[in-house]
């Protein structure tokens, strides 16, 4: 028996990514695009109110602003549904707070990156960082976007930033160096640093090298095309569908979860 197609609404409709969105739901048979929103205010181009495309949705997936994703997984928790994938990064410590309390009501998927590839790379970060010894090995994590990203570092640069403090069993936060300016001293061992490009339209640039005395080890992925992050997107929505309320992430999604 055919099972029906998995509603799903679109946060940000009028955004790069939400036009990718629609035209990858539109594109698979065991999706249905039931609504598409975007801003209060906002009109035209077949879009509704968020509470009316809320109402009809199984699932909403949204990139947009880490406070307008924030707010709809709270409205959505009340609301006691749709589920929701949120793709959208540079969220507050405040915001992610948010997000974990609307998890306890609703099933959430959340990352910093829906590429099936970068997320392979994210475990490989993690076990190279758990082989190599921090005392002879330094991280530094290398990203490049578009002129139009407005968070740095990225949420995949942070998420293999956390994946290499994982693999070391430390909290990122301790460790990690953002930005590095004037006569900042030695690099302390175990410091994991970051640095960002942004310029054009690359779409995403990520590597992370693992430096230690006349040898470097370094693991990259590009993307060349958002159509990838549509994909992922759509396999989190598929996962998701009928899942218990928790905060998931797209190493979940692929089973990578514990390996």
């Amino acid at each position: 028996m055919l099972q029906p197609p998995i509603r799903i609404a679109l946060a940000g409709a009028l955004g790069r990514m939400g036009r990718q969105m629609a035209e990858a739901v539109r594109g698979d048979a065991r999706l249905a695009l039931a609504a598409r929103f975007h801003r209060p205010g906002a009109v035209g181009e077949g879009l509704v109110s968020r509470d009316e495309a809320l109402a009809i949705a199984d699932i909403a997936i949204d990139f947009t602003t880490p406070a307008a994703s924030a707010d709809l997984a709270r409205i959505c928790a009340e609301r006691g549904g749709p589920a929701l994938v949120i793709g959208s990064t540079g969220f507050s410590a405040a915001e992610l707070a948010d997000i974990a309390d609307a998890a306890k009501t609703v099933p959430i998927v959340r990352s910093g990156s829906y590429s099936l590839g970068l997320n392979m790379l994210v475990g490989l970060v993690e076990r190279a960082a758990k082989a190599l010894d921090p005392n002879d090995w330094d991280v530094e994590i290398v990203e490049a976007h578009h002129r139009h990203k407005i968070d740095a570092p990225s949420g995949t640069a942070l998420m293999l930033g956390q994946a290499a403090a994982g693999g070391r069993g430390i909290d990122l936060d301790t460790v990690a160096r953002r930005v590095r300016d004037g006569v900042i001293g030695a690099r302390p061992a175990g410091e994991i640093g970051f640095a960002a490009m942004r310029g054009g339209s690359i779409v995403g640039e990520h590597s992370v090298s693992f430096c230690a005395e006349g040898e470097t080890v370094t693991l990259s992925h590009a993307a060349g095309d958002r159509i990838m992050f549509a994909r992922g997107a759509i396999a989190a929505a598929l996962w998701l569908a009928g899942r218990p309320p928790g905060e998931y992430d797209m190493r979940d999604v692929l089973g990578l979860t514990g390996q």
